[in-house]
Parts: structure tokens; C-alpha cells; sequence
């Protein structure tokens, strides 16, 4: 049976769509883009801190459903500019260790609200 995931330390959905939809062991997490979680405004900043943002944002969901970004076995990461791409290996060290997760980075015309990045994953619970 799914379950909805929701939590107030990530941003609130802005459509028709959970934040994560949990079927057993496995967690999908809808895209992230850097919204702040209090005001739900975008994060104006260097793309470096959107990036940060946005892990952030999934981080909270993955707690919020009972698991960790070392939990994440797919990620998709979507930019506005390709040439970005080195800043999110630089922002994922931070955040992701070996064995890292499965990426995929697609470049795309526009996201949401005007954002240059957005990330949604898969998460597989023990």
C-alpha cells in the first residue's frame, strides 16, 4: 500500500503531488527544487547554494520517510545549465559517500519558479 511522506522541513508541495509517496521498503521522492522551507520563496544565491539547498531539502523528506541520503540508490539531477555540473559533484561530496548513488544529470530548459537546478530520487529502506 503507498503512503504519503510529508514534513515541514522541506518545502510544502506546490502542485498535486506528495513530497514522497512510500510502497514498502522503497521511497520516491518527487523533484526538489531550492525553495526555503519556511517561506517557500526560491533561494536567490550562487548555484553552489541551490545545490546545497536542494540536498537539504531531500535530506528532510528522506528523514521525514525513515531514511538518510545514504539511502538514496537513484538520483536525477536536472539543470537549467550543464555547465553547473561541477558544482554538483563538488556540493555531493559533501553530502553523498561511497557506494554513491546511481545519477543522471539532464539538461532542460526551465524548472519551476525559475530555479537552475531540481533533483528527485529513489530511496531503498532496509
Amino acid at each position: 500500500m503507498k503512503q504519503a511522506i510529508h514534513t515541514d522541513r522541506a518545502p510544502a508541495a506546490i502542485g498535486t503531488y506528495s513530497q514522497a509517496t512510500r510502497h514498502g521498503d522503497t521511497v520516491y521522492l518527487s523533484g526538489q527544487i531550492p525553495l526555503l522551507p519556511a517561506t517557500g520563496e526560491l533561494l536567490d544565491g550562487p548555484i553552489a547554494a541551490q545545490i546545497t539547498q536542494v540536498l537539504d531539502n531531500l535530506q528532510a523528506v528522506c528523514q521525514a520517510a525513515g531514511g538518510s541520503l545514504d539511502h538514496i540508490v537513484k538520483l536525477n539531477v536536472f539543470l537549467t545549465d550543464l555547465g553547473d555540473f561541477q558544482q554538483v559533484n563538488g556540493v555531493m561530496a559533501d553530502y553523498f559517500s561511497e557506494p554513491y548513488p546511481a545519477r543522471a544529470a539532464i539538461g532542460v530548459a526551465d524548472l519551476p519558479k525559475g530555479a537552475r537546478v531540481e533533483m528527485d530520487a529513489v530511496m531503498a529502506l532496509d
